[in-house]
């Protein structure tokens, strides 16, 4: 059957072994950083952060999980693992100061996080209905061309708007990385010499974000590849 074409495994070959490495340099640089210690934990670190960019406002919340960290533009609430939350290390830190990246984009209206956040909704009804309207397209096809090939098109546009969504991310997660960074030795809560493991964590969670975003382009282009093959019959 057409969705289980061993042609996809090969056509998202490279983004599949991105993201291997990808998960293995986050296991071992966050194993690596965990094992250092820094003078605040991530919930002190992120509100030193918060406060000296006067956003008093953003709530700190320890939630369940691991590496289920984020922020939440609605509540305007930073929600950090217990981990990074309790953990006093350069690796809780680190992502606490990389979350609290994102506070700072949105208080100071960071576009690319605007179109990311605008652009959420569409996101999840396309990557929840995209393959519903490809796979009924596909069957239609042979019975009602016009109908299959129209489904097919909205199929290909609604995950297009999940390639869209990634695409916009990738600036929002490096942005809020850098704004870690600097957050982190201006403030004085880790050294320039500890940096190097800090660096480390947030370039590897860098990666997965890349991953995942070429995993969603090359998925796009084989949808459009093997269905512009079979219009050609349609």
């Amino acid at each position: 059957m057409f969705f289980f074409d061993p042609f996809y495994l090969i056509a998202i070959s490279p983004a599949l072994l991105l993201a291997f490495w990808a998960q293995y340099r986050v296991r071992s640089t966050y194993a690596e950083a965990q094992r250092i210690a820094a003078p605040l934990s991530g919930a002190a670190a992120a509100r030193h952060i918060l406060d000296s960019a006067g956003l008093q406002d953003v709530d700190i919340q320890m939630i369940p999980g691991q590496l289920s960290d984020h922020y939440d533009p609605r509540d305007r609430v930073l929600r950090l693992s217990e981990a990074v939350y309790q953990g006093q290390s350069l690796a809780a830190v680190g992502i606490a100061a990389h979350e609290s990246g994102h506070a700072l984009q949105d208080a100071r209206h960071y576009a690319p996080l605007v179109i990311r956040n605008a652009a959420v909704p569409v996101a999840g009804f396309g990557s929840n209905f995209s393959f519903i309207l490809l796979f009924i397209g596909l069957m239609l096809s042979a019975r009602v061309p016009q109908l299959g090939h129209s489904l097919v098109l909205g199929g290909l546009a609604l995950y297009g708007a999940v390639v869209f969504f990634q695409l916009v991310n990738l600036p929002v997660e490096f942005n809020a990385s850098s704004r870690a960074k600097v957050q982190l030795v201006q403030l004085g809560i880790v050294s320039p010499e500890e940096m190097v493991y800090v660096n480390r964590v947030l370039d590897a969670a860098a990666l997965t974000y890349v991953a995942a975003t070429l995993q969603a382009l090359l998925t796009l282009l084989y949808y459009i590849f093997r269905f512009s093959n079979r219009r050609s019959g349609w």
